[in-house]
């Protein structure tokens, strides 16, 4: 059987997870805080038939080698994480972080998950909660008859009740040595790894390499449509050109079969 069929299928299936990537990022193009996915992908074993370097003659040898190699498999989707556009809301509860970092989540479990999204509000008992009603960690009550919430840019909450400021709470952020190593969970959260390594921090916003907080503000999708719809026209010829391979290697094998009648 022609090494090309199956050469020619690794290509096919490497491009369905690649549109399949695209898809999911174009899908998520007004998410708050989303970051973008990258299929990546390496080249299989190769075949060889003939070594660079074999003697054919005195004194001579073959300068390259003859070698097929067997096609392609796909080996990361790495999350982007570059800044996204930000949108400005006036919401107090809408914050988001400019620069490095992410915030903490305590889900219902207990356990902390991250994410970029700031889109937070208040639960019936006044408690900072995001869109799933998951907590902010460390947990912040906004105290009854609040008539305005003041987020500073170090993560400092304030609450005005009257003529009273009153500091009742600090946002801290988290950072991570490889954050892409992190886990998509959903919900736009992510868990922690062995890739990511532990969490750094939590800590203050703005002091070691952390983003500082904007109130008002939202951290929209860093997808580009038009990065994305390149992408997807690049990917769709690839897969068609794998596609005619495999006709093409059928027809051979036809001819060749058809040798003798």
């Amino acid at each position: 059987m022609m090494r090309s069929l199956y050469t020619a299928a690794t290509g096919m299936n490497a491009q369905d997870l690649n549109i399949s990537v695209i898809s999911n990022n174009l899908a998520n193009v007004n998410t708050t805080g989303f970051k973008k996915h990258r299929a990546e992908f390496q080249d299989l074993l190769y075949q060889t038939l003939r070594e660079a370097g074999t003697p054919v003659a005195e004194g001579r040898t073959v300068p390259v080698a003859v070698q097929t190699g067997h096609g392609v498999r796909s080996v990361a989707t790495q999350t982007i994480f570059s800044q996204g556009d930000y949108r400005q809301t006036d919401n107090p509860l809408d914050i988001m972080i400019e620069g490095d970092g992410f915030f903490q989540i305590q889900k219902p479990d207990g356990n902390i998950a991250y994410t970029r999204d700031g889109a937070f509000k208040i639960d019936g008992a006044g408690t900072i909660v995001n869109s799933d009603g998951f907590f902010l960690e460390p947990q912040i009550t906004v105290p009854e008859g609040t008539e305005r919430v003041q987020i500073g840019m170090d993560g400092t909450v304030t609450a005005v009740i009257g003529d009273e400021i009153q500091e009742i709470g600090q946002i801290t952020t988290v950072n991570f040595i490889n954050p892409a190593g992190l886990k998509n969970t959903g919900r736009n959260l992510y868990q922690e790894t062995v890739a990511s390594g532990p969490p750094v921090g939590p800590g203050i916003p703005g002091l070691e390499g952390r983003g500082t907080i904007q109130q008002g503000y939202l951290e929209m999708s860093n997808v580009s449509v038009a990065d994305e719809m390149i992408q997807m026209i690049i990917a769709q010829r690839a897969y068609e050109s794998n596609s005619k391979a495999i006709q093409t290697s059928d027809s051979m094998l036809g001819i060749a079969t058809g040798l003798k009648r």
